[in-house]
């Protein structure tokens, strides 16, 4: 068994990850397609936001599993990556409606599973924290299933820019 961790964002190489705005209409911000050949088990998960929604508005990102893809920039091999160094590449290979970031068309889901789900507030003092990290016990951690999608979708009533990652095993 191999962890990897992904976000978002390109290989960060000679720039620092870019954060992607949320919109106001539900968007994946980060979809994991597993193989035919093998299921992955969730680690941990975040976000990172760069401000709290407009004080009138709010938010939910949520990490769900989903039976169909959404259409999303595809991940280099480089950018999910292996937290060992001797590790083999991933087998949750990039791709348009494979592992990528920043969907363009979500697709129609008919079969989802939740895992956490998180309702940011907006406020106008900052109460609100604007990062995020969970890391299940080893019994919960959850499963995802061969042939299935993990993504981590956001839906806001006024768009926020953010960083969103998850770690697995494969």
């Amino acid at each position: 068994m191999h962890r990897y961790k992904v976000g978002n964002w390109a290989m960060a190489t000679t720039a620092a990850p870019v954060e992607v705005t949320t919109g106001t209409a539900i968007k994946t911000m980060l979809q994991v397609a597993t193989p035919s050949t093998r299921q992955i088990q969730l680690i941990s998960w975040g976000f990172t936001l760069d401000a709290a929604p407009a004080t009138t508005g709010e938010g939910v990102i949520e990490l769900v599993q989903t039976d169909v893809a959404a259409t999303v920039t595809a991940h280099v091999a480089a950018g999910i990556q292996p937290l060992d160094p001797n590790a083999p590449a991933s087998l949750c290979v990039g791709g348009t409606s494979l592992t990528g970031y920043t969907a363009t068309a979500e697709g129609t889901t008919t079969a989802s599973r939740s895992f956490d789900t998180v309702k940011i507030s907006g406020v106008s003092n900052g109460a609100w924290p604007t990062s995020y990290s969970y890391q299940w016990m080893p019994d919960e951690r959850p499963i995802v299933a061969v042939s299935r999608f993990l993504r981590v979708r956001a839906t806001f009533s006024a768009a926020v820019n953010a960083l969103v990652w998850v770690t697995f095993d494969e």
